[in-house]
């Protein structure tokens, strides 16, 4: 990766005795979208803070850049580049949508004219206009959440951490949301995501890091991640025993379930494993009456690398499907 909009080599944050984050490595590149996965308490929010400098790494940390600029020499040139929104909302809700860009605009020391243009034009992009002028407080969670990255805008930072921006949201408002993240990231803005939603880093994140223990255990795109994970299998399903039994027998390493009529097959799920099974059900002269495919999710990388008991928490939606009906 070139020029990354953010590397971070070695870093580390202790508290005492109690060790946060090992000596991690992060890399994000620009107009990307970087996720870091992570249990509760992994120290997802701790590395968010060091990247943006609202505290400090251990002395014993590497070198850490973020927008080009080193961030033990240079944090204000690393501020003036980012922006921040956390898991818990920024926006004063004892005045004014409006009121709050344009406090936003006063601390990026924008004159009044260019303070007012950014903050129309920002609350009519996060569809905010009609309720400028009603107090902040009377915003919903979604349109709360919608604000506080408006504000974040206000200084037009090529760098945004994210830090868990969906948490309390409903299903329709987290959509929205991500629709927002890929606009942001459309426009050329690296983003850098911190979520508890497996779902959400799969839809959004060009690269994933999954944090344990203080740790990056694995890192890389979803896909590249499934695959580190075994599982993936072929269910075949018969309704003719006669038709089942030869199948078992023209595919031995399938494991079979005599009561179900149905049989299962190691795969990866790639169209050549897919090709080279039908190819050999059709040279017998068998065919199935229902193939299923199933590979390893984001949820089964998540318990296999971190060990984790604790379902992570999953939107308000029904689950989805592992296996895929062929």
């Amino acid at each position: 990766m070139t020029d990354p909009a953010i590397a971070a080599h070695g870093l580390r944050k202790s508290y005492g005795d109690k060790v946060v984050l090992d000596g991690i490595d992060l890399a994000a590149g620009e107009g990307t979208v970087f996720s870091l996965l992570g249990p509760n308490g992994a120290g997802k929010t701790t590395a968010v803070k060091i990247l943006s400098t609202l505290i400090s790494p251990d002395p014993a940390s590497g070198e850490i850049r973020v927008g080009g600029h080193d961030l033990a020499t240079t944090p204000q040139a690393v501020r003036a580049a980012i922006g921040v929104t956390g898991q818990f909302s920024a926006v004063d809700g004892l005045i004014t949508g409006e009121e709050n860009m344009l406090l936003m605009a006063d601390l990026h020391h924008l004159p009044k004219r260019e303070g007012r243009r950014v903050a129309a034009e920002l609350l009519e992009r996060f569809d905010l206009t009609e309720a400028a002028k009603k107090p902040a407080s009377t915003y919903s969670g979604g349109m709360k959440r919608r604000l506080d990255i408006a504000m974040t805008l206000v200084g037009s930072p090529r760098i945004i951490f994210l830090d868990e921006p969906t948490t309390g949201l409903d299903p329709r408002s987290r959509h929205t949301m991500w629709q927002i993240i890929r606009e942001l990231v459309s426009d050329g803005v690296t983003v850098f995501l911190t979520t508890q939603y497996l779902e959400e880093a799969d839809e959004l994140a060009d690269r994933i890091a999954v944090l344990s223990d203080g740790r990056i255990a694995a890192e890389g795109t979803a896909e590249e991640l499934k695959r580190l994970i075994p599982g993936g299998h072929v269910r075949l399903r018969f309704t003719d025993p006669a038709a089942y039994h030869s199948a078992a027998s023209a595919l031995p390493e399938a494991t079979r379930n005599d009561e179900a009529l149905a049989l299962q097959i190691p795969s990866d799920g790639s169209q050549r494993e897919l090709r080279s099974l039908l190819d050999r059900l059709d040279t017998a002269g068998i065919e199935a009456d229902e193939l299923t495919v199933h590979t390893p999710d984001l949820d089964d990388v998540f318990f296999a690398l971190t060990g984790s008991t604790n379902v992570p928490a999953q939107p308000n939606q029904p689950n989805q499907p592992k296996e895929t009906a062929r």
